[in-house]
């Protein structure tokens, strides 16, 4: 419909894309003569008028996230407001050679042909696509060739001292050298101090800043014991210099990672001065990792985040998070505290004025599991019909051989690149390619069908359904069993089936269930005579939202227990 219509026409609307990748003034210069010679390129057709010039200016074209002006003449094609695009390359359309298919696919589809006029292609073309893959996939090679480029310089700067990076608290980056900032060198050193020597944790000293008056860099909000983690763990505060942190992984994305030993990193000892002493640097790292070692210990067999988000304070609505607390026999646990109380303590005024701080007790990490577990002991369904369901569901995914159809699948892929290879011949034979073009495409082609057949080989092995099935399934049967019966605490199956726990105080806890129209009520009491504080008791009580007592709900029940993980700080 859309060709016929295109067919009829004399005049053509045409719109131009022209991008250049970077903010230089030569570039920008580039940038103005590219969007003139479209502009005079479609005057001097009569059968064409310019729709309009989309023009990107200063951003890469490995990725056609960020093209604002690309995506929305993409928009304008689709509304039928554009019936031809011209650009100066492929390479100026996209390096992506994903992109650059699936773009022009998506617009010949709607009779919208695009012309790259440096590479003489035409997508309405009927072999448009396979020499646009070829042209495409060599200008993805060129970008990655320029990224490596880019990246080895990167590093050979950063070998001689130069810094890459921002402003960062007491110091200021000025043409690759770290400039102490001795207003902000004075709020190092205070945090320092309070960590090292008043022994204080980092979200007493973020609380503590805020109250004061202390002003963060631009780019935070206020203080937060994440912000003065980051601060006690940069070596640069001693001197020290370390870079390649982060990394790009894909040259095509752009996206960051941390770098955890896949990339080597740029290590220069004094490299510059110095805001605290490598000794306490030292030291204050040494009190890091007691104190992670102490709650890795503690949190290795628990789900660390099954509660995130979960439990509510029933005082001021704020969120709980999670504390690790330590007993008098020097014991640590994991509790849940309003986050507003670790924040900023009991309730008090602030120095601008505000009220700040709750005084709602925390619950241990224990109880909350203890009460979930419950919870899901007194639901009144067949647990054994559940379980033989999903037993039946996972079976039939573990027995599927799937085997067969992955070899068809890496079969025809193989069929595909030898036509695609014959093709090159074909297009290499009759002149349409020059021999450059055609030994890069050529050796590209060989690589994927080498690496295709690796991986069909490898799939011709694979034996795997022979191997420990029976074991396997009375293993996820045992699992599934004790999650579904209340027995053992799972994180994933928490947070489907947790709505919320609303922590009044610890007289007054609610559970509420995703779907389901009850309420749960308990009490974390210690027992009555009872002098061993780690023993308490508690009694569990059910209603529903509309505030029906126990004893008019035909389900409800009463049950005190006794809880093995000792008493609540209340």
């Amino acid at each position: 419909m859309y060709q016929d219509r295109i067919m009829e026409k004399k005049i053509m609307r045409v719109g131009a894309y022209c991008r250049v990748s970077t903010d230089r003034e030569d570039q920008t210069n580039s940038f103005e003569s590219q969007k003139r010679y479209f502009k005079e390129y479609i005057e001097r057709n009569p059968e064409w008028v310019l729709s309009e010039i989309f023009a990107d200016e200063g951003t890469s074209g490995t990725s056609t996230k960020k093209r604002k002006a690309f995506n929305r003449m993409i928009a304008s094609a689709k509304a039928g407001e554009v019936d031809l695009i011209i650009t100066k390359e492929i390479s100026r359309f996209a390096r992506n050679t994903l992109d650059s298919i699936f773009f022009t696919r998506e617009l010949k589809r709607i009779g919208v042909g695009v012309i790259f006029l440096n590479d003489n292609i035409n997508t309405l073309e009927p072999d448009a696509e396979l020499r646009l893959t070829i042209m495409s996939s060599i200008a993805q090679e060129e970008s990655r060739k320029t990224s490596d480029r880019v990246k080895w310089g990167q590093k050979r700067r950063m070998e001689q001292g130069v810094v890459f990076g921002r402003d960062m608290l007491g110091y200021d980056v000025r043409e690759g050298q770290l400039i102490l900032n001795e207003k902000g060198a004075e709020v190092v050193r205070l945090i320092f101090q309070k960590f090292v020597n008043e022994n204080k944790g980092t979200f007493v000293i973020a609380r503590e800043l805020r109250e004061a008056g202390i002003l963060t860099l631009s780019r935070l909000k206020e203080w937060s014991n994440s912000a003065i983690l980051r601060i006690i763990r940069n070596e640069k505060y001693c001197g020290d210099l370390v870079q390649k942190k982060t990394f790009t992984p894909d040259y095509l994305s752009h996206d960051k990672k941390n770098n955890r030993g896949e990339e080597e990193f740029v290590v220069l000892q004094n490299h510059h001065e110095a805001i605290i002493s490598r000794e306490m640097f030292e030291k204050a790292s040494e009190i890091l990792e007691g104190r992670s070692v102490s709650q890795e210990r503690i949190a290795k067999h628990s789900n660390r985040y099954a509660f995130s988000g979960k439990i509510k304070c029933g005082a001021c609505g704020v969120s709980f998070v999670s504390r690790y607390k330590t007993r008098k026999n020097g014991s640590q646990y994991k509790a849940w505290r309003c986050n507003e109380a670790v924040k900023y303590g009991r309730p008090h005024i602030d120095s601008a004025g505000n009220q700040v701080g709750c005084s709602n007790d925390s619950i241990r990490n224990e109880d909350a599991e203890h009460i979930m577990s419950l919870v899901l002991k007194s639901l009144d369904f067949d647990k054994n019909i559940i379980l033989e369901n999903i037993l039946s569901v996972i079976n039939s995914i573990v027995t599927k051989d799937t085997n067969s159809i992955e070899i068809k699948k890496l079969e025809g892929e193989i069929a595909d690149l030898e036509k695609q290879q014959a093709r090159l011949i074909e297009l290499y034979m009759d002149g349409n390619i020059k021999k450059e073009e055609f030994m890069t495409a050529r050796a590209k082609i060989d690589g994927e069908i080498a690496q295709t057949q690796g991986l069909l080989e490898s799939v011709e092995k694979q034996n795997l359904l022979a191997r420990n099935y029976q074991d396997l399934m009375n293993d996820i049967e045992n699992e599934l069993w004790g999650i579904v019966d209340g027995s053992k605490s799972d994180k994933a199956f928490y947070c489907h089936i947790l709505n919320q726990i609303t922590v009044h105080d610890c007289d007054h806890i609610d559970v509420h269930l995703n779907l389901l129209p009850h309420k749960w009520s308990y009490a974390i009491l210690k027992a009555s005579g009872d002098k061993n504080p780690d023993n308490n008791a508690s009694k569990i009580d059910l209603q529903d939202d509309r505030g029906i007592s126990s004893q008019d709900v035909p389900i409800s029940f009463n049950i005190p227990f006794t809880s093995a993980f000792g008493a609540v700080n209340r």
